[in-house]
Protein backbone atom coordinates (compact mmCIF):
# COMPACT_ATOMS: atom_id res chain seq x y z
CA UNK A 1 0.00 0.00 0.00
CA UNK A 2 1.05 3.29 -1.19
CA UNK A 3 0.89 5.88 2.16
CA UNK A 4 -1.07 8.70 1.04
CA UNK A 5 1.13 11.76 0.70
CA UNK A 6 -1.66 14.30 1.09
CA UNK A 7 -2.60 12.97 4.35
CA UNK A 8 0.75 13.33 5.84
CA UNK A 9 1.07 17.32 4.37
CA UNK A 10 -2.93 17.71 5.89
CA UNK A 11 -1.46 16.55 9.06
CA UNK A 12 1.14 18.74 9.10
CA UNK A 13 -1.00 21.97 8.67
CA UNK A 14 -3.64 20.84 11.16
CA UNK A 15 -0.59 20.75 13.65
CA UNK A 16 0.17 23.80 12.88
CA UNK A 17 -2.93 25.33 12.85
CA UNK A 18 -4.16 23.89 16.13
CA UNK A 19 -0.67 24.92 17.81
CA UNK A 20 -1.57 28.25 16.42
CA UNK A 21 -5.07 28.59 17.95
CA UNK A 22 -3.94 27.32 21.33
CA UNK A 23 -6.42 24.56 20.96
CA UNK A 24 -4.59 22.07 22.91
CA UNK A 25 -7.12 19.54 22.97
CA UNK A 26 -7.00 18.89 19.48
CA UNK A 27 -3.11 19.09 19.67
CA UNK A 28 -3.45 15.84 22.10
CA UNK A 29 -6.45 14.27 19.86
CA UNK A 30 -4.12 14.51 16.77
CA UNK A 31 -0.99 12.83 18.62
CA UNK A 32 -3.83 10.25 19.95
CA UNK A 33 -4.38 9.27 17.01
CA UNK A 34 -0.51 9.09 15.15
CA UNK A 35 0.12 6.90 18.09
CA UNK A 36 -2.47 4.32 17.75
CA UNK A 37 -1.32 4.20 13.91
CA UNK A 38 1.69 2.76 14.90
CA UNK A 39 1.90 -1.11 13.87
CA UNK A 40 2.40 -3.41 16.94
CA UNK A 41 4.94 -5.61 15.11
CA UNK A 42 7.34 -2.47 15.56
CA UNK A 43 7.15 -2.77 19.88
CA UNK A 44 7.42 -6.70 19.63
CA UNK A 45 11.16 -6.73 19.71
CA UNK A 46 12.32 -3.73 21.47
CA UNK A 47 12.21 -1.60 24.85
CA UNK A 48 11.68 1.48 22.98
CA UNK A 49 8.16 2.48 24.44
CA UNK A 50 9.66 2.48 27.76
CA UNK A 51 12.17 5.39 27.09
CA UNK A 52 10.61 8.93 27.41
CA UNK A 53 13.45 9.95 24.51
CA UNK A 54 11.43 7.62 22.03
CA UNK A 55 8.48 9.64 22.81
CA UNK A 56 9.80 12.80 22.87
CA UNK A 57 11.23 12.44 19.44
CA UNK A 58 8.26 11.31 17.75
CA UNK A 59 6.94 14.67 18.99
CA UNK A 60 9.15 16.99 18.45
CA UNK A 61 9.12 15.17 14.45
CA UNK A 62 5.97 15.98 14.17
CA UNK A 63 5.90 19.90 15.34
CA UNK A 64 9.23 20.38 13.26
CA UNK A 65 7.62 19.34 10.61
CA UNK A 66 4.67 20.93 10.80
CA UNK A 67 6.86 24.39 10.70
CA UNK A 68 6.56 25.59 13.94
CA UNK A 69 9.42 26.89 15.99
CA UNK A 70 10.41 24.00 18.31
CA UNK A 71 12.97 24.01 21.02
CA UNK A 72 14.45 21.23 22.79
CA UNK A 73 15.83 20.43 25.67
CA UNK A 74 16.03 24.03 26.73
CA UNK A 75 17.95 24.96 30.18
CA UNK A 76 16.76 26.92 32.80
CA UNK A 77 18.19 27.86 36.52
CA UNK A 78 16.53 24.64 37.91
CA UNK A 79 16.66 21.60 35.58
CA UNK A 80 16.33 21.12 31.62
CA UNK A 81 12.46 21.32 29.40
CA UNK A 82 11.83 18.87 27.40
CA UNK A 83 10.42 20.89 24.99
CA UNK A 84 9.01 24.29 24.31
CA UNK A 85 6.94 25.38 21.05
CA UNK A 86 6.72 29.22 20.71
CA UNK A 87 4.10 30.96 18.89
CA UNK A 88 3.39 34.84 18.18
CA UNK A 89 0.60 34.70 20.40
CA UNK A 90 1.51 32.26 22.89
CA UNK A 91 4.55 28.92 24.60
CA UNK A 92 3.60 25.88 25.35
CA UNK A 93 5.86 24.20 27.71
CA UNK A 94 5.99 20.26 27.04
CA UNK A 95 7.37 17.92 29.30
CA UNK A 96 7.11 14.08 29.05
CA UNK A 97 7.17 11.30 31.32
CA UNK A 98 6.86 7.70 30.94
CA UNK A 99 4.30 5.31 33.43
CA UNK A 100 3.83 2.65 33.74
CA UNK A 101 0.07 1.91 35.17
CA UNK A 102 -2.14 5.17 35.65
CA UNK A 103 -0.91 8.52 34.81
CA UNK A 104 1.03 10.41 38.31
CA UNK A 105 0.86 13.86 37.02
CA UNK A 106 4.87 14.36 37.44
CA UNK A 107 5.12 16.28 34.44
CA UNK A 108 3.41 19.54 35.41
CA UNK A 109 4.53 18.79 38.88
CA UNK A 110 8.02 18.92 38.07
CA UNK A 111 7.60 21.72 35.29
CA UNK A 112 5.94 23.87 38.41
CA UNK A 113 8.81 23.13 40.92
CA UNK A 114 11.56 24.33 38.74
CA UNK A 115 10.13 27.03 37.41
CA UNK A 116 10.81 26.68 33.82
CA UNK A 117 8.18 29.13 32.84
CA UNK A 118 9.92 31.30 34.46
CA UNK A 119 12.86 31.54 31.43
CA UNK A 120 9.76 32.92 28.88
CA UNK A 121 8.32 35.24 31.09
CA UNK A 122 9.45 38.33 29.33
CA UNK A 123 8.10 37.10 26.11
CA UNK A 124 4.85 39.00 27.24
CA UNK A 125 2.69 36.10 25.98
CA UNK A 126 0.63 33.75 27.77
CA UNK A 127 2.08 30.17 28.98
CA UNK A 128 0.74 27.19 28.83
CA UNK A 129 2.31 24.07 30.49
CA UNK A 130 1.46 20.82 28.84
CA UNK A 131 2.77 18.03 31.09
CA UNK A 132 2.61 14.70 29.24
CA UNK A 133 2.53 10.98 30.27
CA UNK A 134 2.42 7.87 27.86
CA UNK A 135 1.73 4.45 29.12
CA UNK A 136 4.14 1.45 28.42
CA UNK A 137 1.37 -0.79 28.00
CA UNK A 138 -0.96 1.64 26.74
CA UNK A 139 1.50 2.75 23.78
CA UNK A 140 -0.04 5.87 23.80
CA UNK A 141 -1.07 9.39 25.48
CA UNK A 142 -2.25 8.39 29.07
CA UNK A 143 -2.01 12.24 30.56
CA UNK A 144 -2.05 15.48 28.81
CA UNK A 145 -2.23 17.94 31.50
CA UNK A 146 -2.62 21.72 30.89
CA UNK A 147 -2.27 24.90 32.95
CA UNK A 148 -2.05 28.33 32.31
CA UNK A 149 1.50 29.39 34.38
Amino acid sequence: MVPDAGRGEADQVRLHALTQADDLEGVRGLFEAFFAGIPYEWYRRNDLVHYEGCWAALMYSHFAAAGLDVRVEGMTAHGRLDMAVLSPGHVHLYEFKVVNGKPEGRALEQMRERGYADKYRDLGVPIRLVGVEFGETERNITAFSVETA
